[in-house]
């Protein structure tokens, strides 16, 4: 019967029959839900341990001193060299400032991000998620505090059996408050990018910061803690999306972490003096899985949970260098070559130019070339013109018809402009700005510096120049006799058997 925890499922054994009565199976009921098995990385040394420690200090210090530099970009606006200014409007990275109306620059972002990962794993399998993944990079930290304070894989196995005692007491409680504080500063950090550092950091301990920066920073704090000190392997293999992403875009052909099984077995121990004929070159010493960060056998093959971290190499390769065989047992290498081995041909020379890596690429370049184009040709003004809903338009007494619009003008320049505002397409047109000055016949609008200004734009035209249909015109503003910005309109009139 069914327990609260367990469902027992009893089988019969082999020729028992089975059904009920039947002897249950050797190794007792079939559990559904199974406690985590705690995994304890052993500490490695090797080439992609030392890249993981760059890429380590590398990211964690453009995020953590990032929102600390600054940049000038005059009087007015603000000197953070990477700000999302929600309250302005604006988003800036060093020179570049991008407004709301550009926000298709984020998508263009998200584009290249996407792209770029699927012809990375292409590739390379999943090297994202071994070398500047958050959650890589993050429990890497606090692995390097956990051993600090615990020692390395046997210590921490041997503490976490032991009874709980001072030395036990002391060693745990470090090292949670250590996680504590690297998780704050990861939160905080967070919060600087969304607010003027220096301000928010003056503010944020007395009680003075703005709300959204508390809770956001609680926030931050409260998952980095979760997600890299206790969750850890479980993020990737269950929360993330991207292990089951990642199987429609690799290949045979894909170079990723392989143990080269064609070399390597049949496995088995190994005593000095003994020959190698007749074996393969593993000795079975797992240690490719007590360095595993993910807690798998990277000799069964590609898995799911493997982030392509290359741990398992620097461990291998330090095993066969001590027994005296060749290194690379387990190595970058793609699934082709291991078949080809096991066949008895020579492996081939890895080649990017395959079907699906020249389609990304491209689609990479292109999103690339569009940005750049876009952000090199884009103008310092922009306007539109916004035709009224309530009304088409308006019959005067004297029988004028009249549209109204709402005009507005962004000035991206750090400087006070005035325009002249001129319409084409509507012969005879009056042009009335509400609130503006100007000589007669010659409306003007302006705009402070890097601000947005909204006017109301009135076109009379008198019964003798109506056409009898809509007119598309256009509004143009041109700032000392030089256009600077077009934009299309319609003017509506009423019938022609209407019109008098």
């Amino acid at each position: 019967m069914a327990s609260s925890t367990l469902i027992d499922l009893r089988k019969g054994r082999p020729g028992s029959g089975g059904g009920a009565g039947a002897p249950p199976p050797e190794d007792g009921p079939i559990v559904l839900y199974a406690r985590r098995k705690q995994i304890y990385p052993q500490l490695v040394f090797g080439t992609f341990r030392n890249i993981k420690w760059l890429l380590l200090f590398a990211t964690l210090g453009v995020y953590y001193v990032l929102p600390w530099l600054r940049w000038d970009r005059g009087p007015g606006a603000p000197d953070q060299a990477v700000l999302a200014d929600f309250a302005g409007g604006r988003f800036y990275f060093f020179g570049l400032e991008i407004w709301p109306q550009e926000v298709y620059y984020i998508t263009g972002l998200l584009i290249l991000a996407a792209v770029g990962l699927f012809l990375v794993t292409a590739l390379l399998g999943r090297v994202w998620c071994g070398y500047f993944c958050p959650q890589t990079v993050w429990t890497d930290l606090f692995l390097v505090v956990e051993r600090f304070f615990e020692g390395d894989r046997n210590a921490r196995m041997k503490l976490d059996k032991a009874t709980w005692s001072f030395n036990k007491l002391w060693r745990k409680t470090g090292k949670h408050t250590v996680w504590l504080l690297i998780a704050f500063a990861t939160g905080g950090a967070f919060v600087l990018y969304w607010h003027d550092a220096r301000l928010l950091a003056e503010t944020f301990f007395v009680g003075r910061a703005p709300m959204t920066a508390y809770v956001f920073a609680a926030l931050l704090t409260a998952t980095t803690y979760a997600l890299a000190g206790t969750m850890r392997e479980q993020v990737c293999t269950y929360m993330c999306p991207w292990p089951r992403i990642q199987s429609a875009l690799i290949d045979r052909d894909t170079l990723m972490v392989t143990y080269r099984s064609e070399r390597g077995d049949p496995r088995g121990a190994h005593k000095k003096g003994d020959t190698w004929e007749g074996r393969g070159d593993c000795v079975d010493c797992k240690q490719c899985v007590v360095v595993c960060p993910m807690g798998i056998d990277i000799r069964n093959g590609p898995q799911l949970d493997c982030i392509q971290c290359g741990l398992c190499i620097d461990a291998c390769d330090g095993v066969m260098k001590k027994i005296g065989r060749p290194t690379a047992l387990i190595a970058y290498d793609t699934d082709e070559n291991v078949l080809r081995r096991w066949k008895g041909f020579p492996a081939r020379n890895f080649s990017p130019f395959r079907p699906r890596i020249v389609v990304y690429a491209l689609v990479f370049c292109l999103t690339v070339a569009l940005m750049a184009f876009g952000l090199t040709t884009r103008s310092d003004i922009e306007m539109s013109v916004l035709k009224d809903r309530s009304l088409p338009f308006v019959q005067l007494a004297n029988g004028d018809v009249r549209n109204g619009y709402t005009l507005k003008v962004v000035n991206k320049q750090r400087a006070h402009r005035t325009f002249d505002v001129q319409v084409e397409g509507l012969a005879g047109a009056m042009v009335e700005i509400i609130g503006e000055g100007g000589d007669a016949g010659r409306p003007v609008v302006s705009a402070d510096a890097d601000g947005v200004e909204r006017y109301r734009l009135l076109l009379t035209v008198a019964p003798g120049d109506l056409r009898g249909s809509n007119a598309d015109i256009s509004v143009v503003l041109s700032e000392g006799g030089k256009t600077v910005a077009t934009t299309a309109a319609t003017f509506l009139e009423p019938e022609t058997g209407n019109a008098s």
